[in-house]
């Protein structure tokens, strides 16, 4: 069982960049809470919390079973290959997208017109007297 650290060592890297924020951050893009990542890799959801705020440690095997279970790799865990990071639409974005999947194909075909109406609005492609 992972140690409890009394005293963390602060991070040499910004804040944006630790470990323990990249791992939070996948999961949530992941729409997982702490709970269903800690089910998933059979942990308690405490220690899920404990290696998203650096109170504890990434060992190795942690670093697999948490990549294994967010379809990720280790490398963008460990923030070495952060393209995959860029490229995944926010937490909100896949909520409301998988309610969209989940409608008729009608209503998904005049959703996502509006929304096409509503960007275009936003990218002033509409002049005012057209709306």
């Amino acid at each position: 069982m992972p140690r409890v650290l009394k005293n963390p060592l602060p991070d040499t890297q910004p804040p944006a960049q630790s470990i323990g924020l990249r791992l939070a951050n996948l999961r949530k893009t992941a729409g997982l809470t702490q709970s269903q990542i800690a089910d998933q890799i059979g942990i308690a959801q405490y220690l899920v919390s404990n290696y998203e705020t650096g109170r504890l440690h990434l060992s190795d095997d942690m670093i697999i079973r948490f990549a294994k279970a967010l379809g990720t790799s280790s490398d963008s865990i460990l923030g070495l290959d952060t393209s995959e990071e860029s490229e995944q639409p926010s937490l909100r974005l896949v909520r409301r997208m998988k309610r969209i999947q989940n409608l008729p194909a009608s209503q998904q075909k005049a959703l996502l017109q509006t929304i096409d109406l509503a960007l275009e609005a936003a990218e002033g492609r509409i002049s005012s007297s057209a709306t």
